[in-house]
């Protein structure tokens, strides 16, 4: 009984023993938090320089970025109620989905002089192309080529037609924009380039150039505009456009370019086919001219960004040079610790 003990008391003295039943991590630098570290001590004189270095470098760049968006000069023109004749205006959807003519006339005043290249955009408001339903009903495998155009499962409600499958399928295509817009500048006809408006990676992977329309808007409900059946996807660049969904429900959408030069001054005569139905969801139309800069277009967000940063920036260096020299302070002062400001801790 006794041998026993002892050789039970000696084999818990083993150091392996005691080794593996111990809850103690092994030893690293890394979980011990030992490896080498950069440990900055935030003085007053870095703090300072680094919020003026920052204000330095901002407020010039956010100046810059609001010259820039100045430069590009923009024409707005909303037209989705002025082109509803005034007896329609009561029922606007009936008057949009009749048959009715759509024409309307509009007239533009350039009033300041445009560079070449001038981008013409139709901008829609309260369109939320980015809901889930609306984003997934499509099928990129059948754009890309014509052997999966029967892969239709995610297009659905406009996945087939009198039981043949649509190319394009979904409702992104299905919804495809059809205002028309010809332009005069002066009474001489303005020519809108629509080539070269998608972005070139859509054209060479996301659309093939053997892949045609079939069965398109022939459903028992017409959603926007038509294709050509014998020009492949991967040339049908307004469709390519409105296929790469907005994020937000106002967004822009390219519709051509004008490659001459617009004076002060010129009146644009505007014609335009308003046949898109944004009256269902009280969606608002306009037509938009817009020069770039080489910020892009017209936003002073990312100037104004910069401003108030550097702003805030540049007022907390003055307010800690201000602390600072009002009120120094040694580096490292004991006084300064809690329980020798209040003894005892009281």
């Amino acid at each position: 009984m006794s041998t026993n003990t002892a050789s039970s008391s000696a084999g818990s003295g083993d150091p392996s023993t005691a080794r593996k039943n111990s809850k103690r991590p092994k030893y690293s630098k890394f979980t011990q938090q030992e490896l080498p570290a950069c440990k900055p001590i935030l003085t007053p004189g870095w703090v300072i320089s680094t919020f003026l270095i920052v204000s330095v470098v901002f407020i010039p760049l956010g100046v810059i970025s609001l010259f820039a968006s100045q430069d590009v000069v923009e024409i707005v023109d909303r037209y989705d109620n002025d082109c509803i004749p005034a007896p329609a205006r009561t029922n606007k959807v009936a008057f949009i989905q009749g048959a009715s003519p759509k024409a309307c006339n509009r007239t533009l005043t350039v009033t300041k002089r445009m560079k070449q290249p001038i981008y013409v955009y139709y901008q829609l408001e309260n369109f939320y192309q980015n809901h889930r339903r609306y984003v997934k009903s499509r099928s990129d495998s059948q754009l890309r080529s014509p052997k999966y155009e029967n892969q239709i499962s995610a297009c659905k409600p406009e996945d087939d037609a009198g039981g043949q499958p649509i190319v394009p399928c979904g409702l992104i295509a299905w919804s495809l924009f059809n205002d028309t817009y010809t332009l005069s500048r002066n009474n001489t006809p303005l020519a809108v380039n629509k080539k070269g408006i998608a972005w070139k990676s859509d054209k060479e992977h996301k659309f093939g150039n053997r892949v045609f329309p079939k069965n398109f808007q022939k459903g028992n409900l017409t959603g926007g505009a038509t294709l050509k059946s014998d020009i492949p996807l991967s040339e049908q660049e307004d469709l390519i456009v409105w296929m790469r969904t907005a994020a937000l429900p106002t967004f822009r959408k390219l519709y051509g370019k004008i490659e001459t030069d617009l004076e002060n001054g010129d009146t644009i005569h505007v014609t335009l086919q308003n046949n898109y139905n944004t009256y269902s969801f009280s969606g608002k139309k306009k037509l938009v001219l817009s020069t770039t800069s080489w910020l892009g277009g017209k936003n002073d967000f990312l100037g104004i960004a910069y401003l108030t940063v550097g702003g805030i920036c540049f007022f907390l260096a003055l307010a800690f040079t201000i602390m600072y020299l009002v009120k120094p302070r040694r580096l490292g002062d004991p006084s300064y610790l809690s329980w020798n400001r209040n003894p005892g801790g009281r």
